[in-house]
């Protein structure tokens, strides 16, 4: 057990490492937002998604309800259902559903991708290696980004509050050079932004964010539907 745990612990410092400089970002974002470093650090702690993060404290910005907080949430990470659901099928039989519900706190796009990757079955003490190595990254730098952005001048803040939307971009080049479906998503969901942005702007962004995703992703389901043989 000690050994798979230190081996999800060696698996996940990269990973640890991306959060933390990317997590900066949103701990300077939340204090901008009007947050204060504890609770900046405590969103962090107990949830694990940068895109939920960063819609969160926009709702909770522009005081937002209860429902739009929902919404958000759920349209912006509902895939993690999806990946929990693939990632069942490569758990040893030592996951039982205590384990489950545990692990289910840290499944993030990037622990999933390297869980998956793995030719063995995983065993929990593995998963949890790596779950904890990249939530003390993600924790630790939205705290310093928090701390930081208090003690910076707003010009300096407002130009690394850049480094999350910088993830963002970074995710979505690669495969959109790859594959012509994702472009065309990612130019639909791009085209919706700017028109909600300057010209439907009676909507809120918190709801224009969520018309964008469910427009463009049903845009792309029904130009690119999967084959029958890929998705089997």
């Amino acid at each position: 057990m000690k050994s798979d745990f230190l081996r999800g612990m060696s698996h996940g410092i990269p990973v640890g490492l991306g959060y933390l400089s990317v997590s900066f970002g949103f701990g300077i974002s939340a204090v901008r937002s009007g947050l204060s470093v504890l609770e900046a650090s405590v969103i962090s702690a107990v949830n694990l998604t940068s895109a939920g993060q960063v819609a969160g404290i926009e709702v909770i910005a522009q005081h937002g309800t209860i429902i739009a907080m929902i919404l958000s949430q759920l349209t912006i990470n509902i895939r993690y259902s999806l990946m929990a659901l693939s990632l069942s099928q490569k758990l040893d039989r030592k996951f039982t559903i205590p384990h489950r519900l545990l692990a289910s706190y840290g499944i993030t796009d990037e622990i999933f991708a390297i869980c998956s990757a793995q030719s063995e079955l995983i065993v929990p003490a593995y998963m949890y290696g790596i779950i904890l190595i990249s939530a003390v990254g993600w924790i630790l730098g939205t705290f310093l980004g928090a701390y930081a952005g208090q003690l910076m001048p707003e010009t300096i803040s407002s130009a690394m509050g850049i480094l999350l939307y910088g993830m963002f971009l970074a995710i979505i080049i690669p495969p959109s050079r790859k594959h012509k479906n994702i472009l065309c998503v990612v130019i639909a969901s791009a085209v919706l932004s700017i028109i909600f942005r300057y010209c439907i702007t009676a909507i809120s962004s918190v709801y224009a964010v969520i018309i964008c995703a469910v427009v463009s992703a049903s845009i792309g389901a029904v130009l690119f539907p999967v084959p029958d043989e890929e998705s089997a």
